[in-house]
């Protein structure tokens, strides 16, 4: 399995979870997820080359497509896509947990 069949799983999992909440709420905010989408890419390229270059992390030249951004596959910049589907979905699909009453003051019985 390469790590494009991987990626294709877990994104079109992603992805799916995605349009149930896209159908759910109707108008997704773009703009944080255009911002968040950046950042993420940004910071990954950094770090994903640094834990490669410093022997963190290391790929199967034979699992992978070849295209790269530094010397990162491109491969590994999926969870970043993955991520910004996934999260905020399930972030607005899950119940939200009840809030807990506020703990009673302790009273002294001395």
């Amino acid at each position: 399995m390469t790590y494009w069949t991987l990626n294709a799983v877990f994104l079109a999992i992603a992805l799916a979870v995605s349009v149930v909440a896209l159908l759910v709420r109707r108008r997704p905010r773009l703009l944080p997820l255009a911002v968040t989408v950046l950042v993420l890419f940004v910071v990954s390229a950094v770090f994903d080359n640094v834990m490669i270059a410093i022997g963190l992390v290391g790929y199967n030249r034979d699992l992978i497509s070849g295209a790269f951004l530094g010397i990162a596959p491109l491969e590994d910049f999926a969870y970043v896509v993955g991520a910004v589907l996934l999260l905020p979905a399930l972030w607005y699909l899950l119940p939200a947990r009840a809030a807990l009453p506020a703990p009673a003051a302790e009273q002294e019985t001395r």
